[in-house]
């Protein structure tokens, strides 16, 4: 009898892990997870690769969902179909905008300037509270005004 129910639950849960993982509500943040990963133009390895990112730790949105593949958005807008287990849900964040962004010690524009950063870098991307960031680039963590972070706000 018991033997019966443990093969009985092991089976459900094999059948509905899966289902799971594809529940997820989208739009949801992500993160380039390999070295190198290609876009395709559908949600299959038959399909043609649109573009190649060589960029780990880019912060991708994903708005589809389908069968081990995710349909996902770059920060240019660009669209295109990625396998989902070469993205994390490592949040990771760009710098956009025009010009250097200040990295600053405290989540205040009158605190010290840490660094400052140019638009295209990307990092890891800590809390944000009231329209400020922390942001990690290497070894290097600050605050950064929210609206200068791509990955950043809400999908």
């Amino acid at each position: 009898m018991i033997a019966r129910l443990s093969a009985f639950l092991f089976a459900v849960l094999l059948v509905s892990s899966p289902a799971s993982a594809q529940d997820r509500e989208v739009p949801y943040w992500a993160s380039i997870r390999a070295k190198e990963l290609n876009m395709r133009v559908g949600p299959s390895e038959d399909y043609k690769i649109a573009w190649v990112y060589r960029r780990k730790g880019l912060p991708v949105k994903v708005i589809r969902v389908m069968e081990g593949w995710r349909l996902i958005e770059d920060p240019d807008g660009t669209q295109g179909w990625v396998v989902a287990r070469l993205l994390t849900d490592e949040r990771g964040a760009i710098v956009v905008g025009k010009g250097e962004s200040a990295i600053y010690a405290k989540p205040d524009r009158s605190s010290t300037v840490k660094w400052r950063i140019e638009p295209g870098v990307v990092g890891t991307l800590g809390d944000c509270d009231d329209n400020w960031c922390e942001f990690a680039v290497d070894n290097r963590r600050g605050y950064v005004p929210q609206q200068r972070l791509w990955g950043a706000g809400e999908p």
